[in-house]
């Protein structure tokens, strides 16, 4: 007999089911622990605790959030990392870690690790200051471990790492917030745009390799959206309305770029570990087509100032939306709580040119059957 959809789903969420109970049953812990790794996209609240501007702990952000208070999200609401451990069956979001409150037990949820402002590249974001590097998000990591080996002991801390979920975010601020920040940049004189992605590829492949030896074994890793398109892009480079064309270049050699060489490093380690997920074709959905997913705008920010809201921060002077439901964009930069559920269900069940080589609901199914 044929296998229906519903059926599918079914068999889906009994996977889900059994991977998140074969987890807990090992650890103590409710789902699988989560890793996340990146910028202000997936960054939690690290920034909180850093002298640095970029920061996102004061009103109006965290609006929609449950305790309706910043916690240093980039959003109004929930964000990526939230959403995502929802779907792994996670009782809480994985606790920054340079949070006081990631002790004891809780270190067995995860950590995360992000930071805003920063890129694959260390003078990206520099402006910024004092923010958590690609290389000291890794050797954070590794202090991690150190704890949590002191806490259950190494050989079931290398297996709660194993287990885990990781999701890798960055790329965006190495041309919003380096190669394009300001006219005649020292990356742009260095290097000719494509000569610059390759070696933006060539350097995050580093780092994903030092994570695959820190032993991560299931990694998420998104690509830019369309970074022309963001109501801060829109507002500096944009005289009607059109998305920059010299950042959608950027983005449209980075992301297929990034996918191959995420795809060479799985036939390297002989194993699926890196997934590639395609925010920009996720975003594309929502920007040109707005209105379908319920938005009624895809141009202005719900929270800024200036042409589409996208100029300066999000603070308490700026022009605020009274719905954020009906917006794509949250602040200059960011999508609004609504824009990253669409992004996660895509995460969680899109098609092959969504999620290369498959779907996080096809990777919780295959991991229950381990």
């Amino acid at each position: 007999m044929a296998t229906t959809t519903s059926d599918l789903s079914i068999i889906v969420g009994v996977a889900i089911f059994l991977a998140t109970l074969h987890t807990s049953n090992i650890l103590g812990v409710e789902g699988r622990a989560f890793f996340v790794f990146g910028d202000s996209l997936v960054d939690s609240g690290n920034n909180n605790y850093l002298a640095t501007t970029a920061r996102a702990d004061a009103p109006p952000y965290g609006i929609d959030y449950p305790t309706r208070r910043p916690t240093g999200r980039f959003s109004n609401g929930l964000n990526i990392p939230d959403l995502i451990s929802q779907s792994i069956g996670g009782t809480e979001s994985p606790l920054p870690y340079l949070s006081p409150a990631l002790t004891g037990r809780r270190l067995l949820v995860g950590a995360n690790f992000a930071s805003a402002g920063v890129g694959i590249l260390n003078d990206t974001g520099v402006q910024f200051v004092n923010i958590i590097r690609p290389f000291q998000q890794l050797e954070y990591f590794q202090q991690y471990q150190t704890r949590v080996s002191a806490l259950v002991g190494a050989r079931e801390a290398k297996r709660l790492v194993n287990q885990a979920l990781v999701l890798m975010t960055l790329g965006g601020n190495d041309f919003v917030n380096n190669y394009y920040l300001v006219p005649f940049s020292a990356r742009s004189r260095q290097f000719s745009l494509p000569n610059y992605v390759r070696y933006l590829i060539s350097e995050y492949q580093k780092l994903l390799r030092k994570l695959y030896d820190l032993g991560a074994r299931r990694v998420i890793v998104t690509g830019t959206g369309p970074l022309g398109c963001v109501p801060a892009e829109l507002a500096q480079r944009s005289t009607n309305g059109q998305c920059s064309v010299e950042l959608q270049r950027a983005a449209g050699l980075f992301n297929p770029q990034l996918t191959q060489m995420l795809l060479n490093l799985n036939s390297q380690v002989g194993r699926n570990v890196f997934i590639a997920a395609n925010t920009q074709l996720t975003n594309n959905d929502f920007i040109r087509n707005p209105q379908a997913f319920g938005f009624v705008t895809s141009k202005v920010a719900c929270c800024g100032q200036g042409p589409y809201n996208g100029l300066g921060l999000c603070t308490q002077l700026s022009n605020l939306c009274p719905n954020r439901e009906v917006y794509a964009f949250w602040d200059p930069f960011h999508p609004s709580e609504k824009a990253n559920k669409i992004i996660v269900r895509q995460i969680l069940s899109g098609s092959l040119d969504y999620m290369n080589p498959m779907n996080l609901s096809t990777i919780i199914a295959l991991d229950s059957l381990l």
